[in-house]
Parts: C-alpha cells; sequence; structure tokens
C-alpha cells in the first residue's frame, strides 16, 4: 500500500477532489498554506495499492495545471536593507506536488 501526499493549489481541489472519487479513490483534505507564495493550498492524503499508483497521479494530473502569477518580492537597492523597490516578477506555480510514500499499516477505525 502507498499514500500519496498531493499538495494542491486550492483553485483545483473541488475537481480533484470530485475526479478522485469519480476513480473510486477517497483522500482526506487537510488546509494548507505556500511558503515561497504564502497563497492558500490543500494538502490530500490519498492511500492506494500499489498498482493503483500511477491510475491516481494521472487523475490529479489531469485537474491540476501550472498557472503564472505575478508576485511583488522586495529587493533591497544597492546593498542597503532599510530601502527596498517593489517589482513585480511572473512565476509558474505547479498544479500539484505529490509525494508517494510506503505504508506500513493501514487500518480503518
Amino acid at each position: 500500500m502507498k499514500l500519496i501526499i498531493a499538495i494542491i493549489q486550492d483553485q483545483d481541489v473541488q475537481r480533484a477532489t470530485s475526479a478522485l472519487i469519480t476513480a473510486g479513490f477517497r483522500s482526506t483534505r487537510l488546509a494548507s498554506s505556500g511558503g515561497f507564495l504564502r497563497s492558500g493550498s490543500t494538502t490530500l492524503l490519498v492511500s492506494v495499492d500499489d498498482e493503483q499508483v500511477e491510475t491516481a497521479i494521472n487523475v490529479l494530473k489531469s485537474v491540476c495545471q501550472s498557472r503564472t502569477k505575478m508576485v511583488t518580492p522586495m529587493t533591497p537597492i544597492a546593498g542597503s536593507v532599510d530601502t527596498f523597490i517593489p517589482y513585480p516578477i511572473e512565476v509558474v506555480v505547479s498544479g500539484a506536488i505529490m509525494f508517494v510514500v510506503d505504508v506500513e499499516r493501514f487500518e480503518r477505525a
């Protein structure tokens, strides 16, 4: 058995959970937030049999999309940490980050 830990943008969560249910997978939803952009995200925990891992990942890939986002970092001027000029830059935000880990034991109570 495997556990897929999928960190998904909030915009994709409803479609992701619906697609997982349609494909016969259960998930647990946890609220989380990103460190870099400090934007809302959701972590899904999906337990699957070993042979279902690729199917579940493909379901998530089909609904979670990369996006570009404009952010305004604060950059110091001429080495001074007291003076900052904000300027927007475009960054790519991935649709989902997925980790697959072995599950030693699984119980449903």
